[in-house]
């Protein structure tokens, strides 16, 4: 299975939002950070907006900011949102218009079905906030700070 490119930059937006907690987040920042187009990201915000993942401030100073704490927010909430379809196979497919005599008693249906219950649930697993924590250097990457260079922290070798 492979997820759209929708669903990577929503997960980034996110993350983006998340790591500048208690600040508002512009599109045209977000957009710059990770080198894609801005009407691309409203395009994203829109589903996101309407499912409560991010609130939109309008006005001058507004932006965008989280619908709810990065810690509640899983990656299946962000597929959910963002994917179309999840239809491993024709026969997973809404209409069910499928000429397979195998349709209602196939091992196949059977086996996709498991292994996208699996995915959705360590998409369930992780949340916003375990990726933002998972990158200590992340608001750097992003630009969010006035650091002009990230520095490793130092390591101390062990006295010999």
């Amino acid at each position: 299975m492979r997820l759209t490119k929708q669903t990577n930059y929503a997960v980034r937006m996110l993350m983006y939002c998340a790591a500048n907690e208690g600040h508002l987040s512009r599109i045209p920042e977000i957009a710059k950070a990770y080198g894609v187009s801005e009407l691309f990201l409203f395009k994203i915000l829109q589903p996101l907006n309407k499912a409560g993942l991010v609130e939109t401030v309008r006005g001058r100073n507004g932006g965008v900011r989280l619908g709810k704490p990065a810690a509640e927010i899983t990656l299946f909430d962000v597929v959910r949102v963002t994917e179309d379809s999840f239809a491993m196979a024709e026969c997973f497919e809404d209409d069910g218009m499928v000429e397979c005599p195998l349709v209602d008693s196939c091992g196949l249906n059977s086996a996709l079905r498991k292994a996208l219950n699996a995915f959705f649930g360590v998409l369930s697993e992780y949340t916003i906030d375990d990726l933002v924590k998972a990158r200590p250097q992340i608001n750097f990457l992003l630009g969010l700070t006035g650091e002009k260079e990230y520095r490793k922290p130092a390591v101390v070798a062990p006295a010999a």
